[in-house]
């Protein structure tokens, strides 16, 4: 058996499980090791995933994993995601006793597991490896948002969002056992092939589907079951925020192309209105509740809950009227979409855990008072991010959109282009204010803000490739719609 592509799986377990024995063994002076042997851990996986792709897709282990162009892809964008959230978090997680002391180094190990488990989410061509795949995250997350073990707002939080993941694990279960039940496969294109047989019994077929969009609105955190996400982020140490909200964003995007495109496309008309319904009410209250917030990490909850309502439109645009032409066109805006979502995502936290020392919490909008005259340079940085998130030219959020109106345009549903618009409109006013507090209000906090170099330096490239993949898109855009094409050719 050629195991060559799951290489990259293969060594992170084991690295993980070296950088555990090695953390057991460091003084807290030298916990710096493991931060540095998680980076290595990364490029090695990095390494493995580009040599492992020869271009076309490979299935392993029974069919149930899968390498392909997307996997590949995705993968890359993962490493890079865990890796900045790694370099932004250190002196956030140090300053804490959350890297040190009696906790050791969980942080970096248990943002690993997490890693692991989003790339078997990624790879998963089987609804149960995905579903393992899906757990292994999750309780990653849940271990990572209750770190603080004395700080009772994080336990809180941890406690929601484990009892409503747990709910809805339990729909998705559920869901992918009437498709088992319907179908008598859990492999994606056994399943595809079962759902477009005429002797399929679509009633069950379609109640699975139900369930199943019901499972995956909540891990993607999508009104109506967007109801842990304000909590979690604002509970949650602002690191773990940042890795809650970043990368695994990636693998929710894999998974609902995986189960939904790859394995139930004969049914796309009825799951695409499922998530019609879920994507407008998404952008309806995540940008008008954002409005009312007056906390930073609460308002990019909400702004999260909008942005995935945003992605959600590309995925309902592949079919019109049984027209499949146009699939490949709006499936690799919604994956352009979920990246440029990520590495914006990524530089906002930055910023916040840049501004963050120990014992004060970067937290509140009026913590930004004044940025530009603390750091005129940061406050430009995180203007870009705030101009990307809004959608405003030229910053790379602007193309993103455009490319997932233009999908939504060409499957001819015009009308929801245009509630978009309006929502996006409805969205500015709360990116913008946070750029008027920073540029134009006096600062109430003149503290010098001290950082690490390497912290600086990835945050400056992070605003800069925002910027310069607005005014260049292409060549992205165009490893996005070659990653789909190949991926639904095979």
């Amino acid at each position: 058996m050629n195991l060559i592509p799951l290489y990259p799986e293969i060594f992170l377990v084991i690295a993980i499980c070296a950088i555990l024995l090695i953390d057991v063994y460091l003084p807290d002076s030298k916990r710096g090791v493991t931060y540095v042997l998680s980076l290595i851990t990364l490029v090695v996986c990095a390494g493995l995933t580009i040599n492992s792709f020869n271009g076309a897709s490979s299935y392993l282990l029974n069919n149930m994993f899968l390498s392909d162009a997307m996997s590949s892809v995705l993968k890359l964008f993962t490493y890079l995601a865990i890796g900045m959230t790694l370099i932004y978090g250190k002196q956030y997680v140090t300053a804490r006793g959350m890297s040190n002391g009696e906790l050791g180094g969980e942080f970096y190990a248990l943002a690993l597991f997490a890693l692991l488990g989003q790339m078997v989410m990624i790879s998963g061509n089987n609804f149960l490896i995905i579903y393992l795949g899906l757990e292994l995250l999750s309780l990653a997350l849940y271990a990572l948002v209750a770190l603080r073990r004395d700080h009772a707002v994080s336990t809180e939080a941890a406690m929601k969002y484990f009892v409503l993941g747990a709910l809805a694990s339990g729909f998705l279960l559920y869901g992918i056992s009437m498709l088992y039940g319907a179908t008598g496969t859990l492999n994606l294109n056994e399943m595809a092939t079962a759902a477009a047989s005429p002797t399929a019994n679509k009633t069950i077929l379609v109640f699975g589907i139900v369930f199943l969009v019901a499972g995956l609105a909540f891990k993607l955190g999508v009104v109506p079951f967007h109801m842990w996400v304000p909590d979690v982020y604002q509970g949650a140490p602002t690191a773990v925020t940042l890795l809650l909200g970043g990368a695994p964003k990636l693998a929710a995007f894999a998974i609902c192309f995986r189960m939904l495109v790859e394995g139930l496309f004969p049914l796309a008309i009825d799951w695409q209105q499922m998530l019609m319904v879920l994507a407008v009410m998404s952008m309806a209250i995540g940008n008008i509740t954002a409005i009312a917030q007056t906390n930073l990490k609460r308002m990019l909850a909400y702004s999260t809950i909008s942005q995935m309502g945003f992605m959600l439109l590309g995925l309902l645009s592949g079919v019109a009227n049984g027209d499949i032409s146009k699939a490949a066109d709006a499936y690799s805006a919604s994956m352009f979409y979920s990246i440029t979502y990520v590495l914006t995502t990524l530089g906002t936290f930055g910023i916040i855990l840049l501004l963050s020392r120990s014992g004060f919490e970067a937290e509140e909008i009026s913590d930004l008072k004044g940025l530009v005259k603390r750091s005129p340079w940061f406050a430009l940085v995180m203007t870009l991010f705030m101009f990307s998130l809004a959608g405003i030219p030229p910053m790379m959020g602007f193309y993103a959109k455009f490319s997932v109106l233009n999908a939504v345009v060409a499957s001819g549903q015009t009308w929801l282009a245009v509630i978009a618009v309006l929502f996006s409109l409805i969205g500015a006013f709360y990116y913008l204010r946070v750029v008027k507090v920073m540029l134009f209000d006096e600062a109430t906090d003149t503290s010098a803000i001290t950082s690490t170099t390497e912290m600086r330096v990835v945050l400056s490239l992070n605003g800069a490739a925002v910027l310069a993949l607005g005014i260049l898109p292409g060549l992205l855009m165009t490893i996005c719609s070659s990653a789909i094409v190949k991926t639904l050719a095979s």
